[in-house]
């Protein structure tokens, strides 16, 4: 067995894959320790059939560590938790800062590690260290300054509201609750003002809190150097580049790096050793060090450049495989990186067996693993095509790295660009032989003297900006764009299954074709050559069909889908037919409550629920288009994520209700939508439209003469487009925010016009269930089975309101509510509709 401990730390990870995935209780830390024990054994006795029994052995040790130390994590409040639930109540918090403040506006965020909290009338409850995430909203901009001082390792007495974190509470949404526990955190504290805050500064004394303390300083005050040294638009790209701070990176910008691909610059990794250890090893030889000793310094050197850095996952990897590289050189022994790159991953995975979940690591990993086992090979393949090694070179490295790192990049971000390898091939080079070391050399050079580190900066700006100007182009190329659902592990597991049989087959078919030319038909009357060449080509073949069938897996399902999101106080209803149509009618948002002078108060990247919330769901389920996109009025809360959408997702027809609302939010919408082209309809009374061949839908309301198109209209909720949707046999009503006034005039035109047909399957209640909607004689004329309520959980409106609820309990209707069921999914099958409620089904 030639690399033990690759294999090693492959059966490591196997048994934290089956521990993700299952459950045996009697593993534990004890059984795990005998497993390991008997490994030993096993292998000094050097008994027969020792390796595959010393790798169930393996596997079933990692099983149980895993296992074990996702039991521990637990809180220190579960027995108190068990007598009252603590959520929601006032609480006194005691501890020490254990991670840097953050001041963003009027919110201050920080990790607390806590001795002990008191509820208002008990006694104080231990909780040994646990971390606790603190929120705390600032009063008044003066406070700003008071929360910037605080540091890491200051003792801390806050009161505050204790409250368990937020699961998700859509299929597929962002889990922060599952986020904060894999770092070991179960409770959030959320306060008002500084005055609820008593911090104590922290002893002068050496310890590994003042370390980090220290560390945190250092941070601050090259992040105030840099600011000087680089122009203000690129401060924060070339902060997140040389020393991983992002709080200052423009979140435009990390979206158009992200959807071409280019993440991985702005992330601290081993182009950052490489160029730290090359410029110690430079300055060390010219001291006239011995290699010995320069080489001991840099080992000792690299853990201080982890933590300035920021120590993530990539960082944290490639740190550490830098020092097993140093200490092999040292001590004359071979260098074998993939070795070097399992000891890695086995050291951080038996620190934090959560790392494993984590992307940052598993892009780190498995790219650097793709270049370690695939470059040479790559280039070996592209031998007869290509005469230039540097061309070659850049080729392989651009093919590996893109094709390992697809299947992880789709399952979490669900966007590919096919001018992503261009973008790599071209900036990458750029930015890691040109910006990188030349920004390095301008902060060291703005440390010893500021005007040459800014005359440095202002040359490097030049290449910044024609990095940006070419990343702003790339991305305006909508077409190249593709979303990808979430793949399935099995999907990802045949993925790399078959790149490795097209490798092995083209590999074989060229070590007996290698005097051929590349391509030629004729092969074919060779029997071997023509045999590797069919496998290729059915590997290729099959490749291309896992392909299509991952981009689209839904394409032969027959089921509708009626989506109703949770956003909060407001609407997001996703409609898939049967035949893969996509609508989509309003986009929620969040309605912001700003007066004269409180600019202080803006954050850097404020949330927004079309680009935090709407747009990834909508990536996640593969919404490749919508094919209808239906604004029922222009109120915040259902217009203000589509402008999100909008940007991100291509859209075939837009209708909205015909009159305009004016505000900077709806104009700029409506101007994209306007240079993006979109068909723009008028949502008014209509016959019939065909969606597909089960599918169509008619506009009941406004009416023709009710609205004057581009009418300037404030109050917009009675103009509110009112969609009847048949889908499958089954009726489905769509109401916007329309009240009462509205609901009268539209079933006097139904009456009038003698329509009136089979009872609902399923209404949208308008208005969240306001009570000034949804009136007797409405639901008497739908006689509706369900009812769905988008509402938001804890609004401060008291919807639903109580009338309403009773009017259609009385009616037998059943009722879905968003606010305590999370996202509420319909599906229409031929037997009729199967329900489905987040926060009653494990995702």
């Amino acid at each position: 067995m030639k690399r033990p401990v690759v294999l090693g730390c492959c059966l490591w990870i196997t048994g934290y894959v089956l521990a993700l995935y299952s459950e045996l209780p009697w593993l534990s830390m004890t059984t795990s320790a005998l497993m390991l024990a008997a490994l030993v054994v096993i292998q000094l006795l050097r008994l027969p059939g020792r390796q595959p029994l010393c790798a169930l052995l393996l596997v079933g040790a990692a099983y149980g560590y895993f296992q074990w130390t996702d039991q521990r994590n637990v809180t220190a409040l579960l027995p108190h938790a068990q007598q009252a639930n603590p959520d929601g109540r006032e609480v006194t918090l005691l501890g020490r800062f254990s991670s840097p403040v953050t001041v963003d506006g009027d919110r201050v965020s920080f990790t607390v590690e806590a001795e002990s909290i008191r509820f208002q009338e008990d006694r104080a409850f231990p909780l040994g260290g646990e971390s606790v995430q603190v929120s705390l909203r600032l009063l008044a901009q003066a406070q700003q300054e008071v929360a910037s001082a605080w540091r890491r390792g200051d003792a801390l007495t806050l009161t505050g509201t204790l409250r368990s974190p937020s699961p998700a509470r859509n299929f597929g949404g962002f889990d922060y609750r599952r986020y904060l526990r894999l770092h070991h955190t179960h409770w959030q504290l959320t306060a008002k003002g500084v005055d609820q805050a008593q911090v104590q500064p922290a002893a002068a004394r050496f310890s590994a809190v003042q370390l980090l303390r220290w560390n945190d300083m250092l941070r601050e005050s090259l992040s105030r150097r840099m600011d000087l040294i680089f122009p203000a638009p690129q401060a924060g790209f070339m902060k997140s580049m040389l020393i991983g701070l992002t709080d200052d990176l423009d979140p435009e910008r990390f979206q158009q790096f992200s959807e071409l691909g280019l993440t991985h610059i702005l992330a601290i990794s081993g182009l950052n050793v490489a160029v730290f250890l090359g410029a110690c090893f430079w300055g060390m030889r010219r001291l006239k060090l011995s290699k010995e000793t320069y080489l001991r310094i840099c080992f000792w050197l690299l853990p201080f450049y982890i933590l300035l850095t920021g120590a993530s996952p990539s960082i944290v990897r490639a740190g550490l495989m830098a020092m097993v590289a140093l200490y092999a050189a040292r001590k004359g022994a071979t260098k074998d990186v993939l070795h070097s790159m399992a000891i890695v991953a086995w050291i951080m995975l038996i620190w934090n067996p959560y790392f494993l979940l984590d992307v940052s690591f598993q892009l780190s990993f498995l790219v650097t693993l793709g270049l370690i086992l695939g470059v040479q090979r790559v280039n070996n393949l592209l031998e007869g095509w290509m005469t230039s090694t540097v061309l070659r070179n850049t080729a392989s490295i651009t093919l590996v790295s893109q094709f390992v790192s697809f299947p992880v990049s789709i399952y979490y971000f669900n966007q590919f660009s096919l001018l992503s390898w261009l973008a790599n091939a071209v900036l990458v080079p750029i930015i890691s032989l040109v910006v990188f070391p030349a920004g390095i050399v301008a902060v060291l050079a703005g440390l010893l003297y500021l005007p040459a580190g800014r005359g440095m900066g202002w040359l490097i700006s030049w290449f910044n900006e024609a990095i940006f100007w070419s990343t702003d182009r790339l991305q305006q190329l909508h077409q190249f764009k593709q979303i990808w659902p979430t793949p399935s592990l099995a999907w990802i597991v045949f993925y790399y299954l078959l790149l490795i049989g097209i490798y092995g087959f083209w590999r074989r078919w060229l070590l007996v074709n290698r005097s051929e030319p590349p391509i030629r038909l004729e092969i074919l009357e060779d029997r071997s050559g023509g045999k590797r060449l069919i496998g290729l080509w059915l590997a290729v073949g099959g490749f291309v069909i896992l392909l299509w069938i991952g981009y689209s897996p839904d394409r032969l399902e027959r089921t509708g889908l009626v989506q109703f999101m949770d956003v909060g106080q407001g609407d997001a209803i996703l409609v898939r037919t049967p035949y893969g149509r996509n609508l989509l009618m309003d986009g929620g948002g969040t309605i912001t409550f700003s007066k004269a002078g409180e600019g202080w108060k803006a954050r850097k990247d404020p949330y927004e629920v079309g680009k935090k919330l709407l747009v990834p769901l909508l990536k996640k389920r593969g919404v490749h288009q919508l094919d209808l996109l239906v604004l029922s009025h222009e109120d915040a809360d259902h217009s203000g994520g589509l402008q999100a959408v909008i940007e991100q997702i291509p859209v075939k027809q837009f209708m909205f209700n015909g009159t305009y609302n004016p505000n900077k939010g709806i104009e700029k919408l409506f101007r994209t939508a306007i240079d993006r082209k979109f068909a723009l309809l008028a949502g008014e009374q209509s016959d019939w439209i065909q969606v597909d061949p089960v599918t169509r839908l008619r506009v009941l309301y406004p009416f023709i003469e009710t609205v004057e198109y581009a009418e300037v209209v404030e109050d917009q909720n009675e103009f509110s487009v009112v969609i009847l949707l048949e889908m499958m046999g089954t009726k489905w009503l769509f109401t916007g925010d329309m009240g009462k006034d509205s609901e009268l005039a539209l079933l006097s035109r139904l009456k009038e016009n003698k329509e009136h047909g089979d009872r609902l399957d399923v209404l949208k209640i308008a208005h969240h269930g306001s009570k000034y909607s949804s009136s007797q004689e409405w639901l008497d004329y739908w006689q509706p089975r369900t009812a769905v309520i988008s509402v938001g959980a804890g609004n401060l409106y008291g919807h639903p309101a109580p009338d309403v609820l009773d009017r259609l309990s009385n009616m037998g209707t059943q009722i879905f509510r968003t606010d305590q069921m999370g996202e509420v999914q319909l599906e229409v099958r031929k037997e009729g509709i199967v329900s489905r409620t987040k926060m009653n089904e494990a995702d």
